[in-house]
């Protein structure tokens, strides 16, 4: 049997060391556990970066992969078309919260999508730039890097990056930076760099993953709704990470009572299977010329299926509802620890539903941001046999991403690991957490 140690050694051969792994060589997996290829059971709280919000291995989703296996794999859509693609589509244009009548595009990944909607946001408008925000992640292709506001590890050493994209900070109360702040960035950015004619679309995460799990204020969107209406310039949603109930609401941007023209959909859409999705109004999609979107692989069959079963799992199981009572557990624990006396280095806990986060600091007062905490919080898991993932543009946040479908028995056993890590990493760390 091959074990941990031998695959590690074969990595480092094999594998571009740009490609940042953990040390977990998965073996098996059901809904919320994973065992690793020396036997050992982790409890999943990172769901593969949000994608399994239906868990590992869905009966109903392995199901319908099965029964897409036995009658075809791919086709091509751009090839020969099937009914399934259609179907989907007709699915996510009834869902979507755009204001009017939609038409979807199916493609591979949430970099993929997320190039498409600007290429039909700049298509429609004929504009070409695009305003994104400090903090934010839109995938590592070339576009996707150029419109991410995070460095390290997603742009040093890549550029240069394409022209026409603009960056203005994103709200944030730990920051410092207000919602008028961040709108006044944009009117500033309006008046010395570009004007508000030459924009094709804000594109905006209505909760920043890679960059800390920040909360888009519901005033915020609101107001940038309106910035956007005002001047003609296109709103996409990129839900990739926040979307398919993972926040307590199909869709995240729901929370805040606005509209998106265009919406970015992949990660929990097909359980596992690479799929993403552009959503939007159709006389917005329709912009685009025969031919212009698509691809090989784009709306494969067996993901399409499974994303089928996806959205039948989260109607029949409530997962929005479940998202909201694991969201409640996990921050009435981190707010209990919070509040402890020697715990002043959690400094900040936030997110929506079952998208939460906490932020670690050296020093409260000064906002001093611990990644050697962080790291060692996520080490302790690890050797207790918990998943996390860390994120931040400081890296000093930890974020967690169960899957909506964990019992009640697993997620408490889960966070009673986490606040054993916490512990003993800070007692570890002392001067961390002074």
């Amino acid at each position: 049997m091959t074990t941990t140690s031998e695959l590690k050694t074969r990595q480092a051969t094999a594998v571009a060391h740009g490609v940042a792994t953990k040390g977990i060589y998965a073996a098996r997996a059901e809904n919320s556990e994973l065992w690793d290829v020396d036997g050992k059971r982790y409890i999943d709280f990172a769901a593969g970066i949000a994608v399994l919000n239906t868990g590992h291995r869905h009966p109903k989703v392995m199901e319908a992969v099965r029964a897409q296996a036995d009658a075809f794999t791919h086709t091509c859509f751009n090839v020969s078309p099937f009914e399934g693609y259609i179907a989907l589509a007709e699915r996510l244009n009834a869902m979507a919260p755009t204001g009017g009548e939609n038409q979807s595009i199916l493609v591979t990944t949430g970099a993929e999508a997320v190039e498409n909607a600007v290429k039909i946001a700049r298509a429609y408008t004929k504009r070409a730039g695009v305003v994104a925000f400090s903090g934010a992640f839109h995938g590592r292709t070339l576009l996707g890097m150029s419109l991410t506001g995070k460095v390290a590890p997603y742009k040093r050493n890549f550029g240069p990056f394409p022209a026409e994209i603009y960056h203005v900070p994103f709200p944030s109360a730990l920051m410092g930076v207000s919602t008028d702040d961040a709108i006044a960035a944009i009117e500033r950015l309006f008046a010395s760099d570009v004007e508000p004619e030459r924009i094709a679309a804000f594109i905006v995460e209505p909760i920043q993953g890679e960059g800390g799990f920040n909360v888009a204020p519901v005033d915020f969107l609101v107001r940038l709704r309106e910035l956007a209406t005002r001047h003609g310039i296109l709103f996409i949603a990129d839900e990739i990470q926040a979307g398919m109930g993972r926040t307590g609401k199909m869709f995240c941007i729901e929370h805040a009572g606005i509209q998106a023209d265009i919406i970015t959909l992949a990660k929990g859409l097909a359980g596992g299977f690479p799929l993403s999705a552009v959503v939007g109004r159709k006389e917005i999609m329709s912009a685009a010329h025969p031919g212009g979107l698509g691809g090989t692989y784009a709306g494969n069959p067996i993901a399409v299926a499974a994303a089928h079963a996806v959205l039948d799992v989260i109607a029949e199981e409530g997962l929005c509802e479940r998202a909201l009572a694991i969201g409640s557990r996990i921050t009435d624990l981190l707010n209990g620890l919070a509040n402890r006396q020697g715990m002043e280095c959690i400094g900040d806990v936030r997110g929506l539903g079952a998208m939460v986060a906490f932020e670690l600091l050296e020093d409260r007062a000064r906002n001093t941001a611990a990644p050697a905490l962080t790291n060692k919080i996520v080490e302790e898991a690890e050797k207790r046999g918990l998943i996390l993932l860390t994120c931040g543009t400081r890296a000093n946040v930890i974020r967690i991403l169960t899957p909506l479908t964990i019992s009640d028995e697993t997620l408490s056993e889960g966070l009673s690991i986490l606040e054993q890590s916490i512990e003993a990493a800070v007692s570890l760390a002392p001067a961390a957490a002074a």
